[in-house]
This record gives C-alpha cells, sequence and structure tokens, in this order.
C-alpha cells in the first residue's frame, strides 16, 4: 500500500538579480489577446512557469531558485501514448523534480508519470486519490511503488511553503469517489503573483471552491477541462479575477476545446487569453511584483533526436457518429450504441455511466482507449 507522508520544505530567503524580457505579439495574437501586464525590468530570485503545449493533455513546469538552491514542479505529466514532457524536461535540463502533482487520475494528465519517475529524480508525488480502472493509472501505481517516492494526498486548506513559492490547495476538501470533482486544485503564490489551476473541476467544484472562504483571487487562471463549457463558470471567473487566463489543447481537437462561449466569457472580461493550440508553449517569468509572457512553437526534433510516438487513435464523436461507429468503442456494442445515441447531446464522456452495464470501470477503459469523443451536438 502506498503510505501518505506529509512533504515538508523549508522557506529559503530571496536573492537578488536582474533580467529584462519583453513580450512580442504577432497581430493575430493581439486579437486574440489583449496584452498583459508589463515588459518592465524585473529582479531575480524569478519564477518561471511553463504551460507546456503537450496537445490534447495538460503539463505545467514550475522552475525557480532561491538562497542557491533549486525548485522544479510539474502539475499533470501530458497523455499516455506521447513522451513529449519527458522530451520537454530533457531539453531543459531538468534532473530533479521536487513534487509531481497529478491534478485527477485521467491519463492525458498523469500519463507520462511512469516515464518521468524512472528517468528523473522526483521528491514526492501529490495524487488526490480516487482511483480508476486504467492500464496507465496501474502502471503508474507501480512506477511509485518501485520507485521508492513519497506520496501524498493533499487536502483543501493544506498550505506548503517551497522556498519563496506558497502553494494553497483549494480543493478535494475529502473524496467523492468522481475524480473530476475530486481533482487538485491549488493557487500557486509568488510574492504579488499568483496561478490557479483547478485540473478537470467542473462547475459544482468551482461553486464550492469559491465557497470555501479560502483566497482564490489569482493573476493567471488556467482555464479548467480544456476549456470546456463544463468550467470557468462566469461565477468563478469573476471570482479569481485574472488579468490573464491559459488553456491546453491540441490543435483542431475533436473536442472543439476551448469552447467558444467560454473563449468569449473571458474575453468579454478583458482577459488576455492564451492557448497552446495556437501560441505553443507559453512561459511566464515573474519576480513576484510584475510578469512577461513569451510564446514559443518548440520543435524539439530540430534539436535532438526524439523518441516521441503518437499513437492518436481517431475519434468516434459520440454526438454525431453513425450506430455502427460507436459500436467500435470498447464496451459498446449494438445495444448500447443506441443508449449513446438516445442520450444526445451528451456533454461529458461521464454521461455513459448511466448507461446499462457501463460503470466507472469501463468508463475508465472508454477513456484510456482514447477513442470516444464529444463534439457538438
Amino acid at each position: 500500500m502506498i503510505k501518505n507522508t506529509l512533504f515538508l520544505f523549508l522557506a529559503f530567503l530571496l536573492s537578488a538579480c536582474t533580467f529584462q524580457e519583453e513580450v512580442s505579439l504577432t497581430p493575430e495574437q493581439q486579437q486574440l489577446s489583449p496584452q498583459g501586464e508589463s515588459t518592465e525590468t524585473i529582479d531575480k530570485p524569478e519564477l518561471i512557469v511553463h504551460f507546456i503545449d503537450v496537445g490534447q493533455a495538460d503539463a505545467t513546469l514550475f522552475e525557480y531558485s532561491s538562497d542557491g538552491i533549486d525548485y522544479r514542479i510539474l502539475i499533470d505529466a501530458g497523455n499516455w501514448n506521447r513522451t513529449d514532457v519527458l522530451d520537454y524536461l530533457e531539453y531543459n535540463n531538468i534532473t530533479h523534480l521536487d513534487i509531481l502533482i497529478g491534478t485527477h487520475p485521467h491519463a492525458d494528465h498523469i500519463g507520462q508519470f511512469d516515464q518521468i519517475l524512472m528517468t528523473i529524480d522526483v521528491g514526492e508525488v501529490w495524487m488526490s486519490g480516487e482511483m480508476v480502472a486504467s492500464d496507465t493509472f496501474s502502471r503508474i501505481l507501480d512506477a511509485i511503488e518501485s520507485s521508492g517516492v513519497n506520496y501524498h494526498e493533499p487536502r483543501a486548506g493544506d498550505t506548503y511553503d517551497i522556498g519563496p513559492l506558497v502553494l494553497e490547495i483549494v480543493n478535494p476538501k475529502k473524496l467523492t469517489g468522481d475524480v473530476h470533482k475530486s481533482s487538485i486544485s491549488l493557487r500557486a503564490v509568488f510574492g504579488d503573483v499568483a496561478f490557479m489551476f483547478t485540473g478537470d473541476a467542473e462547475h459544482e467544484t468551482e461553486n464550492e471552491i469559491i465557497n470555501k472562504n479560502l483566497e482564490v483571487e489569482s493573476t493567471f487562471l488556467q482555464l479548467g477541462h480544456h476549456g470546456s463549457n463544463t468550467s470557468t463558470s462566469s461565477e468563478f471567473l469573476k471570482a479569481i479575477n485574472p488579468k490573464v487566463a491559459i488553456y491546453s489543447a491540441g490543435s483542431g481537437n475533436s473536442y472543439g476545446h476551448p469552447h467558444q462561449e467560454v473563449i468569449d466569457r473571458v474575453l468579454s472580461n478583458e482577459i488576455a487569453l492564451y492557448g497552446t493550440d495556437i501560441h505553443g508553449t507559453i512561459i511566464v517569468r515573474t519576480n513576484g511584483r510584475n510578469y512577461d509572457i513569451s510564446l514559443e512553437k518548440t520543435n524539439l526534433n530540430e534539436n535532438k533526436q526524439s523518441n516521441r510516438t503518437d499513437n492518436t487513435i481517431a475519434c468516434i464523436n459520440l454526438n454525431q457518429a453513425s450506430l455502427t461507429e460507436i459500436e467500435q468503442i470498447i464496451h459498446i456494442g449494438e445495444n448500447r450504441a443506441a443508449d449513446v445515441i438516445a442520450l444526445r447531446p451528451i456533454k461529458s464522456l461521464d454521461e455513459l455511466t448511466t448507461i446499462n452495464g457501463i460503470g466507472p470501470a469501463r468508463l475508465a477503459d472508454i477513456i484510456e482507449e482514447n477513442k470516444a469523443c464529444i463534439g457538438g451536438e
């Protein structure tokens, strides 16, 4: 059994250096996103946050140093059928992670945990504690066990001082049995600049977060669930009050992420919007007072030999596919395919559990297969 352990960190004093960088947007990017804060000279210690372009998945790297100590934290680790997160870490000479956080156990968020644990020195793994019956999840549990890494399940209200960075957990308070509702959601605070991450938490969970009487206002918001309309409610957006919103999604993805209503909601509130599908990897640098944003289209294959394999399977849109097409999905035969069609419009794959014979374990297999998707009605 994996035992929960409380991973304690020492706070270190800030050191002083300087750097200067300007944000340069193309006309297309300026049309999408009003310019954010400052291009002023900012002092070290600096926090660098990499919103890594990993297609229809999630991975965000925090990188900073203080008092001669380097800190590295990774939130989510891309999809199970690729190696792009590990490639990015290696390309940026990341040989140690203090914390590896999986917001929830779906394969597009924890997909490369095992690769990372086998290759990079990891101090501690944080997960929600929710379980799914998938090959990816089982493989990652085995990697955690075999690596001997410390394991921890943070809960709402917990606060962790990690050098000059503070991690404030805002969800979950307890396990719910639903991986989205139990998504680890946290506020990362570096001086006066804060970043909010909610994994795939949806509207109900967002309401619970803002009703917990915890500090949630943040400079940066990573849009929940890849910019899906299941997340980022008007009330949540108002409570977070971000200056910048960032989402992670694959270009031309079959889910339609980010959904237009979310984009409209963000832009109507005069919030700068960036997405990995358009801007590639998005890098934020801050000294805790000011921040700069740089946009990169990283092609690792131009710089090093990559062993990336992309086994993307053709998507079967549950809202548009024929009966015969839907039958190709694991655990769905002719009768269940008819039940799927009767459910339309389907807004989330989780709705498949309302069909007789599809429980959490079979839903996990369907998600793992990566064949079923949700598109327009």
